[in-house]
């Protein structure tokens, strides 16, 4: 009997923290409103990953300079790392960063990151797909594309489709 108790416990815990793994990008895609945001490519194929999409967002990004090696949207040189947070405002019919702060904005959409690597991360640096559709949809980035966000509440971010705009 012990042992079935300890065994449930370990499956279920395993089970919840899946869960919350998961949560942000769920809650995003389920609850959050769409917003479309100018896309160029970065890398496409990753042997070890598989097919994808690597997307860099140039109106969002925090510095001048074009990354492409790594995907991302810059870094904050503030002396800080951890929680960052990025309002959205809309230009032409895309949205656009207007500010970076470490305070989570009472109101507007806007993306809640991370920049405790060497870079600003979102949870939208990557979309995977078949092998085919990704290097049909790398073309279609080098055209110029918008990528459709989903962003909830609280800033959870996820990509949810790439096209021309």
């Amino acid at each position: 009997m012990n042992r079935t108790v300890t065994t449930g416990v370990i499956a279920v815990s395993q089970l919840v923290l899946v869960g919350l793994g998961v949560a942000p990008q769920l809650s995003a895609r389920l609850a959050g409103d769409s917003y479309l945001v100018r896309v160029a490519p970065v890398d496409p194929i990753d042997p070890f990953r598989g097919a994808y999409v690597a997307l860099d967002y140039p109106d969002l990004r925090h510095d001048d300079s074009q990354s492409f090696v790594e995907p991302g949207l810059g870094a904050l040189d503030d002396g800080e790392s951890g929680d960052l947070y990025i309002t959205l405002v809309e230009r032409d019919g895309v949205w656009t960063a207007s500010e970076w702060s470490r305070e989570r904005p009472g109101d507007g959409p806007y993306l809640a990151c991370d920049d405790r690597s060497w870079q600003i991360r979102c949870g939208i640096e990557s979309w995977f797909l078949p092998q085919d559709e990704a290097r049909e949809t790398e073309d279609l980035l080098r055209d110029g594309a918008v990528a459709e966000l989903r962003i909830d509440g609280r800033g959870n971010a996820a990509v949810v489709d790439v096209r021309a705009p």
